[in-house]
């Protein structure tokens, strides 16, 4: 494993958005002393090493390689031209006295312009975008982009971060079954098939950058690029920030499979007003994160292995664009219960949350695990990251894994191996 050292540049695909500009500014604050990183593992979290009764309980990043905080350099793209500071106080999560505490360096962060196809993402204009004759020349142009500022920001190493909005739905296309297929569709400027985001992700990885997704896009989640990211040696995650409703339902579901409680029905609405809530308001745009957000339960409940439990349930989701929330979201959850002979229950759950709060220290966990992954030679799906996914990524032959808890141990147990300690079952 490589160490950590020099700098580690993070460019963000969104960087005036709500989430990226929450995440920066934060990080900025906490790395002069203003405030704490709360949800943040890399900074927060321990991890037991060793047997039960040795009592080694350090934290993760006194025992793990990760880069430091003061080595973290960001920038990225953005549809918007406006500097970080004005970013996020347009976005109206953080306090201004959260802002004002890292203002001269927000303001030195500017956007460089984006790649952006307005029938991707029906409800923004951009005004701060690229032009090129195909998709394979703004691919270019990204990947210049990259070097440039890993050039002039004197960094060692770079990890580009999806926290842009929700592009519409598309599905999986033979041009997106290999790598030669893809650069064919690329180069021949195929923008039914060739999202925006997948630009990224290919600029990304051909100059040997960790790629995560945080969006529900197909993007990243395709054969293609899983080729492309073994081939370069280059680790890719995702897909979509699990923060909210859906981090509940992968703990609530767990809990009515190991209870052997039955499942009716899972009625989930939410109601958010930022700038993801207008672009959610799109059918197409839905649609992708509907189906990102209907995979968990099946697939934690096993419905093909218990089907007199969970044979028959009826999930809905919904979301609404409802401006006076602004970033702070609320999901409600109806769960209808079967318990015992089959008799009924309820559990209700409101979830009142801040939806770039929570989204903030999993973008940071995860530009730090990422770069860690690259210093440690792992390429392509990093597994051990779905901790951080709604849906996380995975090849055919294999089941993602949704149960947050078991996610967790993978986590833990991947950076006991990558220190070299023992993996933990608990069974001491």
């Amino acid at each position: 494993m490589k160490d950590a050292k020099g700098k580690l540049g993070i460019l963000v695909v969104g960087v005036g958005g709500a989430v990226a500009s929450t995440f920066i500014t934060g990080t900025l604050a906490v790395r002069k002393g203003h405030g704490t990183p709360v949800g943040s593992l890399t900074q927060l979290a321990t991890i037991r090493l060793g047997k039960r009764n040795e009592n080694r309980f350090p934290k993760i990043k006194d025992v793990v390689p990760l880069a430091g905080l003061n080595d973290l350099v960001f920038g990225g793209w953005d549809i918007f031209e406006e500097n970080i500071y004005e970013a996020t106080k347009h976005a109206e999560v953080l306090k201004n006295e959260d802002i004002e505490v890292v203002k001269e360096e927000l303001e030195a962060i500017k956007p460089i312009p984006a790649v952006f196809d307005q029938n991707f993402v029906k409800r923004l204009h951009g005004t701060h975008v690229k032009s090129g004759a195909t998709r394979w020349e703004l691919t270019e142009q990204l990947r210049e982009d990259i070097r440039n500022f890993k050039a002039e920001n004197n960094c060692d190493r770079i990890v580009v971060i999806w926290s842009a909005s929700t592009e519409v739905y598309i599905p999986m296309s033979e041009e997106h079954e290999s790598l030669a297929a893809f650069e064919k569709a690329l180069k021949e400027d195929n923008k039914e098939v060739i999202a925006p985001s997948m630009c990224y992700a290919y600029a990304s990885i051909a100059e040997g950058c960790p790629f995560i997704m945080g969006a529900p896009n197909l993007c990243v989640d395709i054969p293609a690029m899983w080729e492309f990211a073994e081939k370069n040696q280059v680790p890719i995650c995702g897909k979509d920030f699990k923060t909210g409703q859906t981090m509940l339902k992968t703990v609530l579901a767990p809990m009515l499979k190991t209870r052997m409680l039955g499942l009716e029905g899972w009625f989930s609405t939410n109601i958010l007003g930022n700038r993801d809530g207008e672009v959610l308001d799109d059918p197409g745009s839905f649609k992708t994160k509907e189906v990102s957000k209907l995979s968990v339960i099946d697939t934690i409940l096993q419905t093909d292995v218990y089907p007199e439990l969970y044979g028959n349930i009826y999930h809905k989701v919904r979301i609404n664009y409802y401006p006076p929330r602004k970033d702070n979201k609320e999901g409600w959850d109806n769960i209808d219960l079967v318990g015992w002979l089959g008799y009924p229950m309820q559990l209700k759950v409101d979830f009142l949350c801040r939806d770039s709060i929570l989204a903030a220290p999993l973008c940071l966990d995860l530009v730090l695990f990422s770069d860690l992954a690259l210093r440690c030679g792992f390429a392509g799906i990093q597994h051990w990251l779905s901790f951080y996914f709604k849906s996380p990524m995975h090849t055919p032959d294999r089941v993602p894994e949704h149960d947050l808890f078991i996610q967790h141990t993978i986590l833990k147990n991947t950076l006991r191996k990558i220190i070299g300690e023992e993996t933990i079952d608990y069974l001491d």
